[in-house]
């Protein structure tokens, strides 16, 4: 049995061995970040309670609605150019940096206004998702892991990312400990993203790299908006399906259901940190393998769509029977409503996670008006069986309109549109489990 391990180990390409180097890093800080993260985030709950809890995301969600509009769509984007085009790459940075931080200004303003414009009796619900929203100014700087996934390199942004996280979660402990208030939470947000930022930069120059020979190019900055626009829209349209059920819940119900539906949200998308690891890893190499042959571009989607159906199922199926026992372990009996929640709301990840592997496909394609469209329609959708469903089912009906709204844009969808159609059939193999193989993943 050894032997064959090693035999297997030894034909291993050196190509392969770096998808798996780097998809391991990224594991490894997500599975830090999970442990601690969910750990200290379930002390933080049971600190706040499901009213305040819910208080604290219903503004989030705000925030998050409009997080989009910060990044503007250019995260694959630059690491697409950076490949193609490597002696680029300081005036690919540098334009998308500018963006991001003027994206950032934008978005707190934008997020002020609106949450003032609909919570005029809640200056705190203002306050807090203003506060939350200068974080995305910070987030700017994550530009710089843009050119570490490039390289597929993403040992140092896990290791400046992570000190960054421990360090904000300490805050949290002793604000709970301090016995603070709802805002200073709010405040802990916006120190990590600072930290982030230190910590990425100080990664970036340990690499032998210099921040200050990034340069602006308003010129470059024309054609990547020029791509991106619709992009941002169609990735402001995914926020309003992803977070507008919590916005919803909060207008229709109320802040403590949030709270509940918050907690299930918070465990069944934590696990998306393995479709974000994998997907960042295995891009560069899909997108080269689409400018060498047709075959081998679809055979490596084929096998990506496989290894995500597999992977969402088994959570899905686990979930189901431990949901009850891990939200009451993590957030205590008063969380316990939570679980009916959870269980339905886990099914969305296995649409979720082939909404991951299908940006490549977008990117690679150039394809952002058709997920623009799409997800335009997944939204409305949403909306619509939000305002049906959580009337009558409460948190459990927002969770039913997720899981469908996201089955209905990542893969119905697929056949409507032509050029989207073998996708579509890629799914489908993956959704039954035909053709799947551990063999030559890459």
């Amino acid at each position: 049995m050894l032997n064959k391990l090693t035999s297997v180990a030894q034909n291993i390409s050196p190509e392969l061995r770096k998808i798996i180097g780097n998809i391991g890093w990224l594991f490894g800080d997500r599975i830090l970040r999970m442990g601690a993260g969910l750990i200290v985030g379930a002390w933080v709950a049971r600190y706040l309670q499901p009213q305040q809890f819910g208080l604290f995301n219903y503004a989030g969600a705000y925030v998050a609605l409009f997080t989009i509009i910060s990044s503007l769509g250019l995260d694959q984007l630059v690491v697409r150019d950076i490949v193609r085009d490597p002696d680029c790459k300081d005036e690919t940075l540098g334009t998308a940096l500018a963006l991001r931080i003027f994206g950032g200004i934008f978005t707190v303003i934008i997020t002020a206004g609106t949450v003032f414009a609909f919570n005029r009796d809640s200056q705190l619900t203002t306050i807090l998702a203003t506060i939350m929203a200068f974080a995305t100014i910070f987030n700017a700087f994550n530009t710089i892991e843009f050119w570490f996934q490039a390289q597929v390199k993403s040992k140092y942004t896990v290791i400046a990312k992570n000190t960054a996280f421990f360090l904000a979660t300490l805050l949290r402990v002793v604000l709970i400990q301090m016995q603070a208030p709802l805002v200073a939470f709010a405040w802990a947000m916006v120190v990590e993203s600072l930290l982030g930022a230190i910590g990425l930069i100080i990664a970036y120059k340990a690499k032998g790299q210099h921040l200050f020979q990034w340069r602006v190019s308003w010129q470059r900055a024309k054609v990547l908006l020029k791509e991106s626009w619709a992009l941002i829209l169609s990735g402001f349209a995914i926020m309003v399906y992803v977070r507008i059920d919590q916005i919803m819940l909060g207008q229709l119900v109320g802040d403590k259901v949030v709270g509940f539906y918050s907690v299930a949200a918070k465990i069944a998308e934590l696990w998306y940190f393995i479709a974000s690891a994998i997907v960042g890893s295995v891009t560069p190499s899909i997108v080269k393998a689409r400018e060498e042959s047709r075959t081998l571009y679809y055979n490596k989607l084929q096998k990506l769509f496989n290894m995500m159906a597999v992977i969402t199922f088994g959570l899905a199926i686990v979930m189901i029977f431990l949901s009850k026992p891990l939200i009451v372990l993590l957030f205590g009996q008063e969380y316990a409503p939570a679980s009916s929640m959870l269980s339905i709301y886990i099914w969305s990840a296995v649409f979720g996670f082939f909404g991951w592997a299908k940006s490549i496909w977008i990117i690679a394609e150039s394809q952002a008006t058709y997920a623009l469209i799409t997800t335009c329609c997944g939204a409305a959708m949403n909306i619509g069986l939000n305002f049906w469903l959580i009337p009558i089912y409460g948190g459990n009906g927002a969770a039913i309109a997720t899981v469908v709204s996201y089955a209905f844009t990542d893969y119905v969808l697929c056949f409507v549109y032509p050029p989207a159609r073998q996708l579509g059939w890629i799914m489908t193999k993956a959704l039954t489990f035909n053709y799947f193989t551990f063999k030559n993943l890459w």
